[in-house]
């Protein structure tokens, strides 16, 4: 594909493509950093124009609930310029690998999927070219590759036809940890057998060619599902520290296995900042972290506010983020395990607290449950939102007209709308479209 060309246009090429226009690595790097082509300046304004079209149809949408806020332009509220990422290359702190077929049939290979399970098209491509992911993070899948074919055992490719071997995760810090998490389907496999592996795994890491990579944390889980959490079956140390650490705007922050950190290290640092600056928090105000993982957001504006009240439902993060709070002498922090369509309401609709309230929230790409955002509307403490979106134009634009369409008793929706202030696009994720 030509370096402008459209996401469209790559695709119709993708459809078409024929092994010998286009190598497997280049077809990989088309489908997981699309933009990789553009000089970075260009990425920019590819994205910043995607910003523009997603308010301008929340506009639209908003007009049609029966609120008008458009803006010259047709935005629903002031775009500012799109800030750069810090870091452009190998600035992913997280990295999953999955083991499948290659491009030469070998079903033991470690990578990531080009095609699809519809189209039952998909190779697995060793991720060693991809310019987002980090040196630290190929030399753990290329060694994990070398493992799984000394192995005796086959990988687990589809559940029900046996096999044990599945994804590594690996995760890495500033401070030059490495965690590697491996995924293993135990099947028919007794306790004894399971220990050889397990036992086979560590030493390879540990005394064999895999020493080279250094781990702080070798983890491994025994999942019979394709995602497991640790509640449903728990990551076993084989060797190393229980957790890695990570330094952000002058805090230490402790990650688990499954723990929510931002991918882009340096880049949520930029982020956070803002946020501090938009939440116009004084002193005496209390910040409501929504989603908040380990922390993050409000461990870095607690110094600034009178107290921070997080929710998240992933219990190891709620541990992490009490960590983080204690050991940075953060005492004014409080975190809630749960689920927030769940928490929220309940914390809220108790609310009788006379300082000002700041809400932030950072759901993930499926947005906030209906009951949040009703939480949050009807709480007429609330005078000022800050919504990070890492798909505005997804499912977080059903949450923009449910937070700011007029009042709607059918939906519950008693409060006074918000009103669309400000939008500021981070580059999170360069030469992705993300």
């Amino acid at each position: 594909t030509s370096r402008g060309a459209t996401m469209k246009e790559r695709r119709k090429a993708w459809e078409g493509w024929d092994p010998a226009g286009i190598s497997w690595e280049e077809r990989l790097a088309d489908a997981a950093t699309p933009l990789w082509r553009l000089p970075y300046t260009e990425q920019l304004q590819v994205k910043f124009q995607r910003q523009e079209k997603a308010l301008q149809v929340l506009a639209s949408r908003l007009e049609e609930a029966g609120t008008d806020m458009r803006k010259p332009g047709g935005l629903c509220c002031p775009l500012r310029p799109i800030v750069p990422s810090p870091v452009i290359n190998g600035y992913r702190n997280k990295s999953s690998f999955s083991v499948n077929q290659g491009p030469d049939g070998n079903p033991k290979t470690v990578g990531l999927y080009v095609g699809t399970g519809r189209a039952r098209n998909i190779v697995c491509v060793r991720a060693d070219h991809m310019v987002n992911i980090p040196a630290k993070h190929k030399q753990v899948a290329q060694r994990y590759e070398q493992f799984l074919r000394l192995s005796p055992l086959e990988p687990c490719i589809l559940f029900h036809r046996g096999g044990h071997w599945r994804e590594l995760v690996v995760r890495t810090t500033g401070r030059g940890h490495t965690m590697a998490i491996v995924t293993f389907h135990p099947q028919q496999l007794g306790q004894e057998a399971l220990a050889a592996q397990k036992a086979s795994l560590k030493d390879f890491f540990t005394s064999g060619p895999g020493a080279v990579c250094a781990l702080t944390s070798l983890y491994f889980q025994e999942s019979t599902m394709t995602r497991c959490s640790h509640k449903q079956s728990p990551y076993q140390l084989l060797f190393g520290e229980q957790h890695i650490f990570e330094e952000l705007l002058g805090l230490k922050f402790r990650i688990s296995q499954d723990a929510f950190f931002q991918v882009n290290t340096r880049g949520a640092e930029v982020l956070y900042q803002e946020v501090g600056k938009l939440s116009q928090a004084a002193g005496d105000t209390v910040l409501l972290d929504v989603c908040c993982g380990t922390g993050t957001i409000g461990l870095s504006l607690a110094r600034q506010v009178s107290r921070v009240i997080g929710i998240e439902v992933v219990e190891k993060a709620v541990e992490d983020a009490r960590w983080n709070a204690a050991f940075n002498g953060i005492s004014n922090c409080e975190f809630h395990a749960g689920k927030a369509e769940t928490v929220l309401p309940q914390l809220l609709s108790a609310w009788q607290d006379e300082r000002p309230l700041v809400a932030v929230v950072n759901p993930s790409r499926a947005g906030l449950h209906h009951r949040v955002v009703r939480a949050l509307r009807n709480c007429r403490a609330i005078r000022r939102l800050l919504y990070v979106s890492c798909k505005p134009e997804g499912e977080a634009m059903r949450n923009f007209l449910e937070l700011c369409c007029p009042p709607d008793a059918r939906r519950k929706l008693a409060g006074d709308p918000f009103a669309p202030a400000l939008a500021v696009p981070f580059d999170m994720f360069p030469h992705t479209d993300h």
